[in-house]
């Protein structure tokens, strides 16, 4: 019996090491995600500065010459300066002003009377002077920055004398020269003066320039036939223009610096100066 025992109890210890207990499977553990790709810092600055660099340009569409500075407003935008004391009364020049606020550009601005008050309504960092111009061309659109930074040219149907008062930035000019991409109809065609203008791309980019002589025509037709900054325009906006005529460039500016101002001409009352949107 001992012996039969032993040879159970083998048998046993034999089976159990050739077949072990199953151990429960463990639970599969999901695949960590793959971390998303990051961005190169030598891609983002690129972009970064390419968002940030003002342009010189200078072009000819047809036989007209025009040289401004064009820009995105996301990273710069436009001031107002004005001289409650009249023309010439801080600054005699447009390079006076924009150097006075360490800007990059600065271009005459809206119209003024015989006794150098604004020809239409007018705000500067908030401070209001001149009247809203209700009749006048000279004074049938407006271009506004809101207290968002946000910048647009309208008409002042649209906008409205009360909420022009509400604008921190605000010049009242005209005519419109490109409304909805297309040149204005029935714009004045004999008259040859040196323009100042605004061209807006309905978004973001904008054009600030001075015009060699043409008619109020002339230039519509060319603004709307083409694209002198690179990108259609939307709408374009007269400004003082003539013996008011001037543009200075810094030499921080892609292309610059340029001062154009012929001896001839008028002091104004009013600037409008390219500057960071950010200090």
């Amino acid at each position: 019996m001992n012996g039969s025992r032993w040879l159970v109890l083998g048998l046993i210890l034999a089976t159990s090491g050739c077949a072990p207990a199953q151990r429960p499977a463990r639970p599969s553990r999901p695949k960590p995600a793959e971390p998303a790709p990051a961005v190169e810092p030598k891609a983002a600055v690129i972009e970064e500065a390419a968002l940030q660099a003002p342009q010189r340009l200078l072009t000819t569409l047809g036989a007209i010459s025009i040289e401004g500075v064009s820009f995105d407003s996301r990273s710069h935008r436009l001031r107002v300066l004005d001289q409650a004391k009249g023309p010439a009364s801080t600054w005699q020049n447009s390079s006076q002003a924009g150097a006075s606020i360490n800007g990059l550009a600065a271009i005459n601005a809206g119209f003024f009377t015989p006794e150098g008050a604004p020809l239409g309504l007018l705000a500067s960092g908030g401070t209001f002077s001149g009247t809203w111009n209700g009749g006048s061309s000279l004074g049938s659109a407006l271009w506004y920055r809101d207290v968002h930074g946000r910048c647009g040219i309208v008409r002042r149907e649209v906008l409205g004398v009360a909420a022009a008062r509400r604008l921190p930035d605000l010049l009242q000019a005209g005519p419109l020269l490109v409304e909805s991409g297309k040149a204005v109809a029935k714009l004045e065609a004999t008259k040859i003066s040196a323009r100042s203008f605004l061209l807006w791309d309905g978004g973001t980019r904008w054009l600030m320039a001075r015009s060699a002589p043409c008619s109020l025509a002339q230039l519509a037709d060319a603004l709307a036939s083409s694209s002198p900054a690179g990108w259609p325009g939307k709408s374009a906006l007269n400004l003082d223009g003539g013996r008011s005529s001037e543009l200075w460039i810094s030499s921080s500016v892609q292309g610059g610096p340029s001062f154009v101002r012929p001896i001839w001409n008028n002091p104004v009352r009013n600037y409008l100066v390219l500057c960071p949107a950010r200090p």
